[in-house]
């Protein structure tokens, strides 16, 4: 029986942090997920001020202890200088996912011109992935689910679409999504109904 699906959630934001006002990462991405994924999950959450050494310990935690395959952070990736999600995310990585960072920049180029301004970033950690996503609901789901047009065609693939087949590689976990929200990629040779008619 495979293991079940672990993500580990971080909303890194000063204020939310200190309760200024409520954090909407955490609640949006939650919801995002159990719409989107067909499997099971578990979730940790964790909400921290934008502190590069805080961000570093909270990821590393979600790694090596409570072994989350995936871990999505939102808020922080900006160019600020409390911004430094992205820096401290490099710094625990094991491996750049350079592809991430560029795609969900492509993605909201469509949607905002100061999205060139994001310095989000993905990342292999051991066996787990690592993706900063921007801090607000919308820009969330915009880059998870990519463009569509007014009968939902895709014209620009979110990220999430690459995901699952990105954690069957690193970790041989193999988790699916619903094609309405976003339809995930593999090659035909990976995916499950493949593999047990052959």
């Amino acid at each position: 029986m495979q293991t079940q699906l672990k993500i580990g959630l971080v909303s890194v934001s000063d204020r939310a942090s200190q309760g200024i006002y409520a954090d909407q990462g955490i609640p949006e991405l939650q919801r995002w997920l159990e719409n989107a994924l067909t499997e099971p999950f578990a979730v940790e959450t964790r909400l921290i001020p934008d502190e590069q050494t805080e961000i570093e310990k909270t990821l590393i935690e979600l790694v090596d202890q409570h072994h989350c395959h995936l871990v999505l952070t939102t808020g922080g990736t900006g160019p600020a200088k409390r911004d430094v999600t992205p820096d401290a995310t490099l710094a625990i990585a094991d491996r750049e996912m350079p592809g991430f960072g560029e795609q969900m920049r492509q993605v909201s180029l469509h949607f905002v011109p100061t999205a060139i301004l994001s310095r989000q970033v993905g990342v292999i950690r051991k066996q787990s992935l690592i993706i900063n996503l921007p801090g607000q609901p919308k820009a969330i789901k915009e880059t998870l689910e990519g463009v569509k047009d007014q009968y939902g065609k895709v014209l620009v693939n979110g990220i999430f679409s690459a995901i699952p087949y990105c954690l069957q590689l690193i970790d041989g976990i193999y988790i699916d999504t619903v094609p309405d929200i976003i339809e995930s990629f593999r090659p035909k040779s990976a995916r499950k109904e493949y593999k047990e008619s052959t």
